[in-house]
Formats: C-alpha cells, sequence, structure tokens
C-alpha cells in the first residue's frame, strides 16, 4: 500500500488528524473502508466541496474502498451555522437533491476498476437507517452516550447560543446523527476512517466516541483545512455568486473561468490541494507564475485539470474553445449554442428586439462605448468587431445572416473586451459569422 498520507501532508490536505502513527499503520495493514459525508442542502456542490473529493480520490488511488455519503436525514436538519438558523426543506425537495448530487458526483470516483487497484465506490443515504429509528431509541440508544458540555463546546453551537438567534433542539442534536452515521457505517461496511473539513472536526470525533463506546472499535478521522482566499473570502465565491459543480446552475465555461481568472497568490496556494499533477511538475509551475506572473500557469493548470474533472473532456475543449473563439483567435462556428450563450451572458450580455439597431448603438447598450460618440470613435479608429470581424461603418446594421446559433452577436472592443447581444427572434438554424 501506498503510503497516502505522505501525499496528503505534501498537498497541504491534512490540517487536523486523529493518532496519524496509529492510522499510518492500519492504513499499511490493507485496504481500509473511508467515508465522507456531504449534506444535500441545495440541489448541488459547489467548489469548495471539491477538496474532500481530492481526499476521497488519493485514498482510492491508494488502494483503499470510498463510501460517499449523501445525507437524506441530515440534510433535512442542516448542521448549526454560526450567526443564524437553517431554513428547513422540503422532504420531498430533499430527496430530490439527493439523487441530483449523487448523480452529479459519481464520475469524480466511478472509474474502471484497473491494474492499480481502485475500488469501486460505495453510495449510501443516512435516511436509510435514521429515517426508521423512533425518539426513543435515539434517546436512549445514542442520546445516552453523548455529553452536553462536550457539544456546547462547539463553536457554531457556542456562537449560537450567545446570540439573540439562540439555537434550536434541532440543530442541536445534529452532531448525534452524524455521528452515528459512522457508527453505522462501521457495522455495515467495515468503515474506519472518516474525513471531512476542520470545521466539522467536532462532528468528525463525536463519531470516533460513539464508536469507541458502542462497538469497543478504534476508528479514524482526517480534517482538511478550511480554504479561502488572499483576502480571506470563502473559496467559490465570486461576486456574491456561487460555483457550483451542476452544469445547470453554473455553466463549464464560467467554471473553467472561475480557475482561469485567480489571483496568482491563491492560485499558487491551490495548486496542489486541487492538482492531481506530480510534485516536480506543481513546483515547476508555481515557480513559472513567480517568474512570468503573466503566463498565468497555475490558473490555466486547475482550470484544465478541473473542468475535466468536473465536467468531462468534452466541455473542458468547449470552454478553451470559447475563450479564443471570442477574442479572435478561433472560429466562433466551433462554439455549440449552448457554450456560446454560457459565455457571452458570463462576458456580459443585453436584450434588443428591434431588428434595425446599428453597431454604434449596440456598442453603447453592451457598455463597450459609454456614448455613441465614443462608439463612433472606435469604429473609425478600427476597434470595433462583430463576430471577430472589424467593423468599418459605425452606422451598420447587423444582417440576418450574422446573427449566430440562439440569436447572438459576439461585440468585440479592441484585444481584451467582449460583449454579447441577444436577439431570439434572431436566432437561424445555424449562423455565419461572416
Amino acid at each position: 500500500m501506498t503510503d497516502v498520507i505522505d501525499e496528503l501532508h505534501r498537498r497541504g490536505l491534512i490540517a487536523l488528524s486523529t493518532d496519524e502513527d496509529a492510522l499510518r499503520a492500519h492504513l499499511a495493514e490493507g485496504p481500509v473502508t473511508y467515508y465522507c459525508g456531504f449534506d444535500p442542502t441545495a440541489a448541488s456542490l459547489h467548489v469548495g466541496h471539491l477538496i474532500q473529493f481530492m481526499v476521497l480520490r488519493a485514498l482510492q488511488r491508494a488502494g483503499h474502498q470510498p463510501i460517499v455519503l449523501v445525507g437524506g436525514a441530515t440534510g433535512l436538519i442542516g448542521d448549526p451555522r454560526p450567526t443564524s438558523e437553517r431554513v428547513l426543506n422540503d422532504p420531498a425537495q430533499v430527496a430530490a437533491w439527493v439523487d441530483r448530487i449523487r448523480a452529479r458526483v459519481a464520475p469524480f470516483l466511478d472509474r474502471p476498476a484497473s491494474d492499480d487497484g481502485h475500488r469501486a465506490p460505495i453510495y449510501v443515504d443516512n435516511l436509510e437507517w435514521t429515517a426508521p429509528m423512533s425518539a426513543i431509541e435515539l434517546l436512549r440508544d445514542l442520546g445516552k452516550h453523548f455529553r452536553v458540555n462536550r457539544m456546547l463546546a462547539k463553536e457554531a453551537v457556542s456562537a449560537r447560543l450567545n446570540s439573540d438567534a439562540g439555537i434550536s433542539y434541532a440543530e442541536f442534536s445534529y452532531q448525534i446523527l452524524q455521528a452515528n452515521d459512522f457508527r453505522e457505517l462501521h457495522g455495515r461496511h467495515g468503515c474506519t476512517l472518516q474525513t471531512g473539513g476542520s470545521d466539522q472536526w467536532g462532528n468528525l470525533t463525536a463519531g470516533i466516541d460513539l464508536v469507541r463506546r458502542t462497538e469497543g472499535a478504534s476508528v479514524h478521522a482526517l480534517g482538511t483545512p478550511l480554504i479561502t482566499t488572499a483576502d480571506g473570502k470563502k473559496i467559490g465565491k465570486t461576486e456574491g455568486a456561487t460555483i457550483w459543480l451542476d452544469p445547470e446552475l453554473t455553466s463549464p465555461y464560467a467554471f473553467f473561468q472561475y480557475w482561469l481568472t485567480l489571483d496568482d497568490v491563491d492560485a499558487r496556494a491551490w495548486l496542489p490541494l486541487f492538482s492531481e499533477r506530480p510534485a516536480e511538475e506543481v513546483a515547476a509551475l508555481v515557480a513559472e507564475s513567480q517568474e512570468r506572473p503573466a503566463s498565468r500557469a497555475p490558473q490555466r493548470a486547475l482550470a484544465e485539470e478541473l473542468t475535466a474533472l468536473v465536467h468531462g473532456p468534452g466541455e473542458l475543449a468547449q470552454a478553451e474553445a470559447a475563450g479564443r473563439a471570442l477574442f479572435g483567435r478561433a472560429e466562433l462556428t466551433e462554439l455549440d449554442a449552448a457554450t456560446l450563450e454560457a459565455a457571452l451572458r458570463e462576458a456580459g450580455a443585453v436584450e434588443v428586439d428591434d431588428p434595425a439597431v446599428p453597431v454604434s448603438a449596440l456598442l453603447q447598450a453592451t457598455g463597450l462605448a459609454s456614448s455613441l460618440s465614443d462608439a463612433r470613435r472606435t469604429v473609425k479608429e478600427g476597434g470595433a468587431y462583430v463576430n471577430n470581424v472589424r467593423v468599418t461603418d459605425a452606422d451598420a446594421v447587423p444582417a440576418a445572416g450574422e446573427w449566430l446559433p440562439g440569436g447572438w452577436l459576439v461585440l468585440r472592443k479592441g484585444k481584451r473586451s467582449v460583449a454579447g447581444v441577444h436577439r431570439p427572434s434572431a436566432a437561424p438554424a445555424g449562423g455565419s459569422t461572416a
């Protein structure tokens, strides 16, 4: 067995652990069954959850057996937040999210068994064992093993207790439900390791303690670091929006662009965390970024690797082609309609109904020009483009054949400023870029 703990340390993926020497010895003994849980509190996981899959994948490559738990039970309650109580979602909605999330994350771990011994993941829903439990069973068989003083010490619980909002008994009891997941998986699958974020450490260790008290067994936990940007924002937050893993919520193009436009400091810090490239290659990319920041080598490496992982090689190719096409380095006809729309909405787009709007007015409407006179000046100086073709007449009206599939025009000012114009009624069966 590979000493995967060394790899996880090298990549900075371990922030907390139980007895590490004992865990190393345990992993070296043979295949270990381990799990990580995800609560369906939304329709999709987001990029912040990817750190857990990096750990799951590393352990899987080392020959160990992964379990992915999507919490149909814990998702009905929600782990306490430090500031306010969660809104309780409808059970039918949560059940739908469980299925949707499971389908989306399956490609991260569902790889064919090969010579390196990858083991197919086991998918579980904790509603299976939580729903049949009576209130008496919860209190008598589980609750008796928990000490309230230790539960109160959890940071989020303590913060809520000292706030005007307080904390409900439902959220306070969340720790019992998560701890019971470890106990159930230990009994059902021989699971002996749980991984999760370091902000979940109290819940992880509660599970260890419950397994010890009820089963007399010694099990383990690993906590990953909390990932924030250099200015303290949570990973995956950009201008107030969340970067989701589901393509219906965040397009593959927007996902690609998120990583491609990372701050240099964040890209260098995050590359070892999220890249599965050899250590020497990661070090070389970081060094290149430090010597030539304009190369954006770590950003491109992350964008390529993670887009392929989350959305597949085909969507990566489209996302890369979109970047080239919007700035005139490739043909717009290389893009499918969905990628073109996603790219232009990400760049900034306006809706028009009038088919007779001239280029100068479109430049102003998209914000590429501050006024009509500015737009005319841009055209006169040769800096205005429609579908990557230079415009020579500011009063020209785009012809019917210029509208791309979906009813789009690509406007560009100079080399770097791009915007889209959408006119649904102009959507052709196929579009010319002439």
